[in-house]
């Protein structure tokens, strides 16, 4: 509720919400170099096979999709964007009225494609469960004293407690586990006819995300900047956001009958599909223009920045595409 209710949760309401005037900066944001990457992706994708549509989810302020579109060598037969946020539409139409988009408030039933889905996972609520000596507790939210406040309370069957069980931690352990984001995935392995999905967000594989030093899960919260632990400070004010476990999004992927692409960091996936050749476009002579750039690349492709920490997982399905974006730095011995 605090992310998604109509006007009241953080991604319906109006409040900037990404930019040095929102509260984080996404890649798209960072650079046009990430949605110029991404569209030689997309360009190779659609010369090998036209007559085919993108589909990104949860579109943002719509930065990716102007940079991608506008830098395609080869146009889709439809670009589409599922937007659940009234708000964020609004805002995206204003920047993409140049551009032929199709907005959808659902998933189509069938789609033949590129989809793109640049941290969404991380957005996607959650359960939060812990491990004790007499059990497996799952914790809610409660009103006490007027104030909203954590309750735990003893699950036994379900799938949650399913997932759970399967999970090896210390006992006192409380992490998180992504039922949702699991039927996402399997929902668009049912959509996806043919054609191709990435995922870009910041995680783990699970023997990372479920380590013993891990002990106190994922969950973040961001507002203006600043990253907290409580997410009853100002709720519907404040992103509410976990790290992705890779190895979950894998399983729901296989399970739904999708193939496995490849999985590596940002880094390695913009390097394969040619960011530093496009920052080479620009004269290094011409300061004003490079330096920002190298700047810029530095925040995506640096381990000190996204480039370690973000993810990219890929799936493919009654396709033979093969693109070089996998081809060095395979990370899928994490999963």
């Amino acid at each position: 509720m605090a992310l998604y209710a109509p006007g009241l949760g953080y991604y319906s309401a109006g409040a900037a919400k990404f930019g040095k005037s929102g509260d984080f900066v996404t890649a798209p944001e960072i650079s046009t170099l990430f949605g110029k990457t991404l569209a030689r992706l997309a360009s190779e994708w659609l010369s090998a096979n036209p007559d085919t549509d993108i589909l990104e989810l949860g579109a943002g302020t719509g930065k990716l999709a102007f940079d991608l579109l506008q830098e395609l060598k080869v146009s889709p037969r439809q670009y589409y964007i599922l937007e659940v946020s009234a708000d964020l539409k609004k805002r995206q139409e204003e920047l993409l009225s140049g551009f032929q988009v199709t907005w959808l408030e659902d998933l189509p039933e069938n789609f033949e494609g590129l989809i793109l889905a640049n941290e969404v996972l991380d957005a996607v609520p959650c359960n939060l469960v812990s491990w004790h000596e007499n059990g497996i507790e799952e914790r809610g939210v409660c009103v006490s004293e007027g104030k909203l406040a954590w309750q735990d309370r003893q699950i036994e069957n379900g799938p949650l407690f399913d997932a759970a069980r399967a999970i090896r931690v210390p006992l006192g352990y409380a992490s998180e586990i992504h039922l949702e984001a699991r039927a996402l995935v399997s929902r668009l392995a049912g959509v996806l006819k043919r054609g191709m999905l990435f995922f870009f967000d910041y995680g783990f594989g699970r023997s990372e995300y479920y380590h013993p030093d891990r002990f106190q899960g994922t969950l973040m919260c961001h507002y203006r900047h600043h990253a907290h632990g409580d997410p009853f400070f100002f709720p519907g004010l404040q992103d509410i956001t976990t790290h992705v476990d890779f190895s979950a999004i894998a399983e729901a992927g296989i399970d739904a009958g999708l193939q496995f692409a490849g999985f590596t960091t940002q880094a390695h996936f913009l390097i394969n599909c040619g960011i530093t050749e496009i920052l080479g476009r620009v004269s290094p002579e011409d300061v004003a223009a490079y330096l920002p750039l190298c700047s810029e690349l530095q925040k995506l492709v640096s381990p000190a920045e996204m480039g370690e920490l973000f993810k990219v997982i890929g799936f493919r399905k009654e396709s033979e595409f093969d693109s070089s974006c996998f081809f060095l730095g395979d990370k899928s011995r994490l999963l």
